[in-house]
């Protein structure tokens, strides 16, 4: 193999390789937008009533706490399902090669998943005597993600498995911080987060 055969064996590989991993990321933010708007729309529903109704915990700290509210726990999970029945209908009608959501109640569990996920780390963060808008590295860009995750998988495993492989699942635990840290900042500045993280 001469030297030209070589570099044209690289660069098909290369290019291999790049739509390879186009095709992973594709996928993974596919499957994962009716959990990430839930999370980042959450905020544009902001409301008065708390989830947790102002009410402390055993340890005297709010259970949630004043971000928490029912118009963002309902306003977000219903945006990711209107954005999770969109795409279904996109896939359908246009028989793209992406993940299908069937069945198409596994919107619902992505979504409110995302939701659960968040209050969850609300709550730990609360036990933590973390204020609200504190902190929390890692924990803070992947909550609603592993909620998501916890409640597709308990009431459908077999599509959960089915299309969050090994791979899918690498390229959302990477994406999803970078893509959280980006909304957060845009929220930020335009006025909808007192905070940018």
């Amino acid at each position: 193999m001469n030297v030209i055969d070589r570099r044209e064996t690289v660069l098909i590989r290369i290019v291999r390789f790049s739509q390879c991993m186009l095709s992973l990321i594709i996928d993974a933010l596919w499957l994962m937008l009716p959990a990430y708007v839930p999370n980042s729309s959450a905020v544009l529903f902001s409301g008065k009533t708390p989830v947790d109704f102002g009410r402390n915990f055993i340890d005297g700290r709010r259970i949630f706490g004043p971000g928490k509210t029912f118009r963002g726990l309902i306003g977000g999970t219903l945006s990711g399902i209107l954005v999770g029945l969109l795409l279904q209908l996109i896939k359908e009608s246009t028989q793209i090669g992406v993940p299908s959501f069937e069945p198409i109640s596994v919107v619902f569990t992505l979504s409110l998943g995302a939701m659960l996920g968040d209050l969850a780390m609300s709550f730990l963060k609360r036990r933590l005597g973390l204020d609200r808008g504190s902190p929390l590295p890692v924990a803070d860009q992947l909550d609603f993600v592993v909620g998501a995750w916890v409640l597709t998988y308990i009431f459908f495993s077999d599509w959960f498995v089915q299309n969050f492989t090994p791979s899918i699942i690498v390229a959302v635990l990477i994406l999803s911080p970078l893509l959280h840290v980006v909304v957060n900042i845009i929220a930020f500045k335009l006025g909808k987060k007192k905070e940018p993280w």
